[in-house]
């Protein structure tokens, strides 16, 4: 299937087709045969520490290779060279450790990958072109005013947003990121949900992240465990694995009456399982419904 993406014009959302997928490393399994097929949308990787998201966003990004099973991107196969290299053209990346060099200023560093991706490539004045794109997109994370510091001299969630305009260079039609919310204040994880909501419609955009509120924002969810996807649907569909099992008490519940409970801010106990006689049932959440497919 080499070379099938001269039919798939660069910016549509791209195809991300995954079968069978197997990665070790070391002697774990850290992905084990994983089906994918997706085109289009904001798609969530929910799962714990450890469950093997990375593993499939590094595959997806041709960062790694999988073992055994295929990845195809647009029809691109990335054990193809050639393949692999029109895939990077296609990809933005966010990776968990964008492991930016912190003497370069915020420009810089942004530019830089800009001149890698051949950003303004083709136009009558690609220079100017490039650094345009570099200076609207750091705007748009909120870091115009900040251009000139030294990457050295930010916090941990203004580099996070630096990582992100990279990683949206050269209007991507696949968008990876790996825990894209680590650092991110309330404030900019509503921009965040902003940027994404806007480019969902036209890139196919895959996010990892282990909290189940970033994952309720979007057109579908994978939960991901000891390296299998465990689930595949929408947040309602989720959210609906907890229905009837959901419920709220004003006293803490016996350990062995319900998998699992915690207490709210208003003093109760919310409380997960097969709920007593007489219990009050609460309307689910993809929390809940995470929750109980995780502990069954």
């Amino acid at each position: 299937m080499t070379g099938a993406a001269a039919t798939v014009p660069i910016g549509n959302p791209a195809q991300v087709m995954v079968f069978g997928a197997t990665r070790r490393l070391g002697d774990t399994e850290a992905m084990t045969s994983v089906d994918l097929s997706a085109q289009g949308g904001l798609i969530t990787v929910l799962g714990p520490n450890g469950a093997g998201k990375s593993t499939l966003l590094r595959c997806l990004a041709t960062v790694w290779l999988p073992d055994s099973g295929s990845v195809l991107i647009d029809g691109l196969d990335p054990r193809h060279e050639s393949d692999r290299t029109e895939i990077r053209r296609r990809v933005g990346y966010l990776p968990q450790n964008s492991g930016l060099a912190e003497s370069a200023t915020v420009f810089d560093v942004v530019d830089y990958l800009a001149v890698m991706k051949s950003v303004g490539r083709g136009s009558t004045h690609p220079e100017r072109w490039r650094r345009l794109e570099v200076m609207e997109l750091l705007g748009l994370v909120g870091l115009a005013d900040r251009a000139t510091d030294k990457v050295g001299s930010l916090s941990g969630g203004m580099r996070q947003r630096v990582a992100l305009a990279q990683a949206l260079l050269g209007q991507p039609s696949l968008l990876l990121l790996d825990e894209p919310c680590s650092g991110l204040d309330p404030e900019e994880r509503s921009r965040l949900r902003s940027i994404l909501g806007e480019r969902r419609r036209r890139a196919t955009i895959i996010q990892s992240t282990h909290l189940t509120e970033q994952a309720a924002f979007g057109d579908r969810i994978l939960v991901m465990a000891s390296g299998m996807i465990r689930f595949d649907g929408s947040p309602a569909r989720l959210a609906g694995l907890a229905d009837g099992k959901a419920w709220s008490q004003p006293n803490q519940p016996a350990a062995d009456a319900t998998r699992t409970y915690w207490m709210t801010t208003d003093g109760h106990y919310r409380c997960l399982g097969s709920p007593p006689p007489g219990a009050k049932t609460v309307e689910p959440t993809v929390e809940d419904g995470y929750l109980l497919l995780l502990n069954p």
